[in-house]
């Protein structure tokens, strides 16, 4: 799994930064989203999520992980949803959450999470909630760049799992739930379906090399930003929520150090259907 993204200031598709309008001349969207410089995960966030990993080749955890994640999404699904509220207060955090194992809903070993993520908004210094999201540590440290350091509990597993719960700031905790599935499956199709609507049959069997033959194609791209505009009916004000949603999953994946290629594609590809989508609404509205 290739993890190296291409320059800062260069779409996958070779296209320079520039200005595009949106829904008025006021209004300025960059061309494209501009990549960070590289940076490779830490061999000690890394050593905290699984100490015999240490010394482990980076590429070799990844296989592994890939392999492993029918089993770790078995014990993500094992969570009791009852005990796992879906936000608290950013101000009211509890310690850990004790959630009891149900049986497995499928003939997978599960492989149960170590944390409970309370993902709230960088952006607000408010009271706010914050979305609880239970991982696997090891996911996350081998990932993901810029997060501190989550050591795995050494609990032992009964009938009931007790997770350390972590506070985590970013920019847009909505998009981050898209991240963490990633993480897991690496779909892309699933990426391009949670961030606005987008034709059927161009997801079914979607690649990498699917993402970057369509980024690479005029006539592909026009066609799908077609699609989005005639979707949301040319409202202005709908596609730019599809914009705002897609700018959130870049600035997810910049706060985390989250650089794989696959995704970082992906993600120009969408901000490519979106802008288009916008400039088609404009012209067929005037």
């Amino acid at each position: 799994m290739s993890t190296q993204p291409i320059p800062f200031g260069r779409s996958a598709h070779g296209k320079r930064d520039s200005q595009v309008s949106s829904s008025s001349s006021s209004v300025q969207l960059p061309r494209t989203l501009a990549r960070p410089e590289f940076i490779e995960v830490s061999p000690t966030a890394i050593a905290a999520a699984a100490p015999e990993l240490v010394n482990v080749p980076l590429g070799y955890i990844r296989r592994r992980l890939w392999s492993e994640a029918p089993q770790m999404m078995a014990g993500l699904s094992s969570l009791a949803p009852s005990h796992v509220p879906s936000s608290l207060p950013r101000s009211h955090l509890p310690p850990s959450l004790s959630i009891p194992l149900r049986a497995p809903l499928s003939p997978v070993t599960p492989t149960y999470p170590t944390h409970v993520l309370a993902v709230s908004s960088s952006k607000s210094s408010h009271d706010t909630q914050a979305i609880m999201v239970p991982v696997h540590s090891l996911v996350l440290a081998a990932q993901c760049a810029r997060l501190p350091e989550l050591r795995t509990p050494n609990a032992p597993v009964s009938h009931t799992l007790h997770l350390p719960v972590i506070p985590m700031s970013i920019p847009s905790p909505a998009a981050f739930t898209i991240l963490r599935s990633f993480m897991y499956d690496h779909r892309l199709d699933q990426v391009l379906e949670a961030l606005f609507p987008i034709p059927p049959s161009f997801l079914a069997n979607l690649s990498h090399s699917g993402i970057r033959a369509t980024m690479s194609s005029g006539q592909a791209l026009h066609q799908l930003s077609l699609y989005l505009c005639e979707a949301s009916g040319q409202n202005l004000q709908t596609l730019t929520t599809y914009t705002a949603r897609v700018k959130g999953l870049w600035q997810d994946m910049v706060a985390l150090g989250l650089f794989d290629t696959e995704l970082w594609d992906t993600l120009d590809l969408a901000w490519d259907i979106v802008l288009g989508a916008m400039n088609l609404a404009v012209v067929m509205r005037q």
